[in-house]
């Protein structure tokens, strides 16, 4: 029997806490500050915060549930919890594992690399 290796979530956790730390420290005008595509940062980080849960449930199997928003204040946490319940999520899965999403079966590896490059365009959008 052969030791399995999770992935490697490191990258995800931490790209999600610099973006959740960015946004707790921002003032309102930023928060509230229209980006593309977005009516604000906060929105985006909404959205983003949205996918991650969403991606989170889908690797757990479970039901999707709503994700509140919460005001424009608390979206850093949220950001945070989402991001850290998929990175869970993630490192509980065995090696070669895939999620069934809406567009069909992903590697789990696949997924990791998408929320990070999610985390990473918001990054960017929101700076």
């Amino acid at each position: 029997m052969h030791d399995v290796e999770p992935l490697d979530v490191d990258p995800l956790v931490e790209a999600v806490d610099r973006l959740a730390d960015r946004f707790r420290s921002l003032p309102q005008s930023k928060l509230l500050g229209a980006v593309p595509g977005h009516a604000s940062r906060a929105a985006a980080a909404l959205e983003l915060a949205r996918r991650l849960a969403g991606l989170a449930t889908a690797v757990e199997g479970g039901p999707r549930r709503e994700f509140p928003e919460a005001g424009a204040f608390a979206v850093g946490d949220q950001l945070a919890v989402a991001g850290h319940d998929l990175a869970a999520a993630l490192a509980a899965l065995p090696e070669g594992a895939e999620v069934a999403l809406p567009a069909g079966p992903v590697a789990a590896a696949g997924v990791l690399a998408g929320a990070v490059a999610a985390v990473r365009e918001t990054t960017a959008l929101c700076g």
